[in-house]
């Protein structure tokens, strides 16, 4: 089968595009997807480069996100047809491990992975927008719905709003009925932004995000609960973490799933008690975090911001496009 290849840990010329890459066979309990569509994200680049502590076998195909076709069966699967429109959940719950990390992703022609993994997709759920959702989406839906609550009337920042995660952020904080200022890098992302609903764009390139959430809301005041945001999204770390903290109302929240710009930020710890501030740590997604996305969709609440489609020959400058931030929402690869 075609597919594009990890051979060894290093930069962009490390994914190998080739066209006689051994097809997959089932175990029992196994399916072959068909891929149709996969999606790529951070955590691709980091499987490239390798991760501390972390030891992959190879060659190792990436690609977490994963929607197609069934196209054979393990022996002992009973639930599921050829044929089936299907996304397959990244997170293996029953023996552990990783799509693109511990088995064979969807940078390839066909999919093998457990029947316990597979996600029904609905009829008007098109393949790209399903195999935009686990990750991504599947990580906004659990830190914003299930842990964060956001609610109508609430005032939200999101940072690194312009990201697959972000933008899923924002379409879920307006479907609450939140009023949401989000951060981007230019003036393009932050027009796009307010196309999915965001009220305020904030240039953190050319000034102070959260002067800019003063002059919007005023400064937080730690006698009144006047001032500043009730919620902020911050999974960039790094320079942007005391800042956040500037930007909080009293009692309000921080919602953290990552650290793309530093792990170990210097924090005033000050901050978090004088404001009675909350910071709430989420960890990837479950299996209904996805079935409830795909509901959205088909309910037509939700559409997923995807930027560009690939064929496969090309995930490797779609993942530098995705690297350099080129990017606005998805990337999607079409083999």
């Amino acid at each position: 089968m075609r597919a594009v290849v990890l051979h060894e840990h290093g930069g962009p010329e490390n994914l190998v595009y080739e066209e006689n890459f051994p097809d997959p066979t089932p175990r029992p309990g196994d399916v072959i997807v068909k891929v149709k569509a996969t999606s790529l994200n951070y955590h691709d680049i980091f499987t490239r480069n390798g991760m501390p502590g972390i030891k992959i076998d190879m060659p190792m195909i990436c690609g977490l996100d994963v929607a197609g076709e069934i196209a054979e069966l393990g022996s002992d699967v009973t639930e599921w047809s050829v044929g089936d429109r299907v996304l397959i959940d990244p997170r293996n719950r029953v023996e552990g491990g990783l799509v693109g990390e511990t088995i064979h992703g969807g940078l390839a022609e066909f999919c093998c992975a457990p029947d316990h993994q597979l996600v029904r997709i609905p009829d008007d759920v098109s393949f790209a927008q399903a195999a935009s959702l686990p990750v991504a989406y599947g990580t906004a839906h659990r830190m914003m719905m299930t842990l964060g609550k956001i609610s109508a009337n609430e005032k939200c920042l999101i940072l690194g709003a312009s990201g697959g995660v972000g933008t899923g952020c924002v379409m879920l904080a307006k479907m609450a009925g939140a009023e949401v200022v989000v951060c981007a890098s230019s003036e393009d992302k932050l027009e796009r932004l307010k196309g999915y609903g965001a009220d305020h764009g904030i240039n953190y390139i050319d000034s102070a995000f959260e002067k800019e959430v003063w002059s919007l809301y005023g400064k937080p005041n730690r006698r009144n609960f006047e001032g500043g945001v009730d919620m902020v999204v911050n999974f960039t770390g790094g320079d942007t973490w005391a800042p956040s903290l500037k930007a909080m109302k009293r009692g309000a929240r921080m919602m953290t799933c990552g650290a793309t710009a530093g792990y170990d930020p210097k924090t005033d710890i000050r901050y978090i008690w004088t404001f009675e501030l909350q910071l709430l740590g989420s960890n990837s997604w479950e299996r209904s975090d996805l079935v409830q996305l795909m509901d959205y969709i088909q309910d037509g609440k939700m559409k997923p911001a995807i930027d560009r489609v690939f064929p496969l020959p090309e995930a490797r400058e779609a993942l530098r496009l995705l690297e350099d931030r080129e990017v606005f929402g998805k990337v999607v690869i079409e083999p």
